[in-house]
Parts: structure tokens; C-alpha cells; sequence
């Protein structure tokens, strides 16, 4: 699977996908709902709180977002029906629904849909200018990097990646926000970011201070895409404000869900809502753009 539309559409076949049902059929419909993002400073929070509110205000519901550990916790709570939808990436999705999750080992987690693509979550990494780290393979032995919350897509991954890069380091876990201080306070020396793109910690980080964002050799992206479920990904010089080019990285691709139980006159009609208007998607967080070309590209492959 070498092409984002094909590994998003090759994921989406594994999961039942809600069927469309009659528009505004409410029967059933719950009262609220929340969707389970991850922490803050990071793009499933944005994402997930902009459009959670987006369907309150459109539907009807009272809908919210709520701060959770990322993807593995997210598939976890939505197959219980804790939560009514969450934001999850192929990889942890894969490995939850098979019962490898390290949540719970054992469980296979398939009480859950999929709704809809939501975007690409590239793995990249920042360093501060001050630490002359402007590569990979600059990284020095014993580096203490941050890899965002525990069990998050990142600390599922990028750890693994590091390793078969080559990289020695020491692991480091916290909130996106919350390793963006301490990388600016000299307290750790890398944060390993998996998220869409821009990333409120990066860009919050590149306006107090001097950052490398950090992308990928063609050796090294080769490595990584041979080894893991991923795909190469470019970062658009105009992301960032410390880009003077576009950035080389890999990519993994990143879905709505919800739980199986949920109405699917709901489910159909909050899908149709988040799809057609993504304009006010993209007002929301501009990784919605891939929900975008995605379904553009579907319609050119079908022509």
C-alpha cells in the first residue's frame, strides 16, 4: 500500500462502515455525545473539539470533546460505549481491533465503525536551532526525546522508528504542549511529533523560539515505510514559518469513528454533514483538506 488513498480505503474495508440511512430519521438519537480526542496542544484536540461543536450546533445535540491518552485509548473507549465516536490512525486501530492493544491485551476491539477520513498524521520531528540538530542522524546517543502521550500514535511508532533508524535515545512521554515547554527549557532535546499538520505545539513553539522541523532523507523514508504501515508524506514549505522548503517525512492516516450501537441515522447524518461542508472543516483545523482530496481522488479513479 504505497498511496494514501489506497491505505486509507484498504483500512476502511476492515471496519463496518455505518450505511447511509433515511435523512433525519432522529429515532433512537441520543440526548449528547462526546468524541475522544487526545491531549491538548495537539491536533486531535483541536480537530475533535471544533467539530464536535460543529455537529452540536448543526443537530441539535449537545456534543464535546473530551482530552483522552490518543488512538489506542480512543478505540478502547468507543467499543465499550464509553464514548459515542473518537478520532483513531490505522496502526493502533489495526492492533486494537486484532487484540494486540497493550490496553488490553487480549481484547479484540470491534464494536467499532468507521465514519469518515479525516486526514494524514505525518511523523516529523523539532529540535531547537540552538542544538545544532538539523537531521536524523545528527540526533546523539542518549538524547531524551519526547514522543507525546503514552499510547498515543507517536509513542506507538515513533520509537520503533527511531530504533530502526539507528537512533539511541532515551523515552520521554507528556502532553504535546507539554513537551513543547520543556524542549524550549532545555529539558529534553527532541520532540518526536505524530499529528496533522500544522501542529499547534510547532507553531506555538516556532513563535517563541528559533526550531529545525525536521523531515527525512530518501534512505531514511525508504526504511521506515518498508518497515511500518506507513506511506512518504511531503510537509508543505508554507506549514511552517521555520520551513524554507518542503519537508520529507511518512505519513499514517487518521479516521472518525464510532461505536457500532449508535443509531445509524445519526451516524449517517453528522458523516453527510462533516463531508459536505468541508469548508467549515478546514475553518476548524486545515488537516481537514485531506477528507478533501481524498474523495476527490476517489471520484477521478471511479471516471
Amino acid at each position: 500500500m504505497k498511496t494514501q488513498a489506497i491505505m486509507a480505503a484498504a483500512f476502511a474495508s476492515t471496519l463496518v462502515v455505518a450505511s447511509p440511512a433515511i435523512a433525519q430519521d432522529r429515532t433512537g438519537w441520543p440526548d449528547n455525545f462526546t468524541v475522544g480526542t487526545a491531549s491538548q496542544g495537539g491536533t486531535y484536540f483541536a480537530y475533535g473539539s471544533g467539530w464536535a461543536n460543529f455537529v452540536a450546533e448543526s443537530l441539535g445535540v449537545s456534543g464535546g470533546a473530551e482530552i483522552t491518552g490518543g488512538p489506542m485509548q480512543n478505540m478502547a473507549l468507543v467499543h465499550t460505549g464509553d464514548l459515542k465516536f473518537g478520532l483513531t490512525t490505522m496502526g493502533p486501530a489495526r492492533e486494537s481491533m486484532d487484540g494486540n492493544s497493550p490496553l488490553a491485551p487480549g481484547m479484540k476491539m470491534d464494536n467499532v465503525c468507521a465514519m469518515f477520513p479525516m486526514y494524514e498524521t505525518p511523523f516529523s520531528v523539532t529540535a531547537l536551532s540552538s542544538s545544532g540538530i538539523t537531521s536524523i542522524s545528527d540526533i546523539p546517543d542518549g538524547a531524551t526525546i519526547g514522543f507525546g502521550p503514552a499510547g498515543s500514535t507517536s509513542d506507538t511508532y515513533f520509537p520503533r522508528m527511531m530504533e530502526t533508524l539507528g537512533v539511541d535515545f532515551k523515552r520521554r512521554n507528556g502532553s504535546w504542549s507539554d513537551l513543547g515547554g520543556q524542549l524550549q527549557d532545555g529539558l529534553i532535546d527532541v520532540v518526536a511529533f505524530a499529528a496533522g499538520i500544522p501542529i499547534p505545539a510547532v507553531s506555538q513553539l516556532e513563535v517563541q523560539t528559533d526550531v529545525n522541523i525536521i523531515g527525512m532523507t530518501d534512505a531514511e523514508a525508504k526504511k521506515v515505510t518498508d518497515a511500518f504501515p506507513v506511506s512518504e508524506f511531503i510537509i508543505p514549505a508554507s506549514t511552517y514559518q521555520s520551513l524554507d522548503e518542503p519537508s520529507r517525512v511518512v505519513s499514517m492516516w487518521n479516521f472518525a469513528m464510532v461505536n457500532c450501537d449508535v443509531p445509524e441515522s445519526f451516524v449517517y447524518e453528522i458523516t453527510k454533514l462533516t463531508m459536505e461542508q468541508n469548508d467549515r472543516m478546514v475553518s476548524i483545523h486545515k488537516a481537514a483538506r485531506n477528507s478533501s482530496s481524498l474523495q476527490n481522488q476517489k471520484t477521478e479513479t471511479k471516471q
